[in-house]
C-alpha cells in the first residue's frame, strides 16, 4: 500500500542516516497517516489522511 494521504497527495520523503563517524546509509521519513472514515468525493469511505489534513479539517469525518 502506498504511503500517500488521500487528501494533499503527502508522501515519504528521502534522506540519509548520518552516524557520529559520519556514514550515511539511505532512510525515509513516512507521512503520519491515519485510516478514518470520512466524506471523499461524495461517498463515505475509508480512506487514508495525514494527521495534519485531519487536524486542520481538510477531513470531513462521517457519522
Amino acid at each position: 500500500m502506498a504511503a500517500n494521504c488521500a487528501i494533499c497527495g503527502k508522501g515519504p520523503a528521502y534522506g540519509n542516516n548520518v552516524s557520529h563517524a559520519n556514514n550515511k546509509t539511505k532512510r525515509r521519513w513516512n507521512p503520519n497517516l491515519q485510516n478514518v472514515k470520512a466524506v471523499f468525493q461524495g461517498k463515505v469511505q475509508k480512506i487514508r489522511a495525514c494527521s495534519r489534513c485531519i487536524r486542520t479539517g481538510s477531513v470531513v469525518k462521517s457519522a
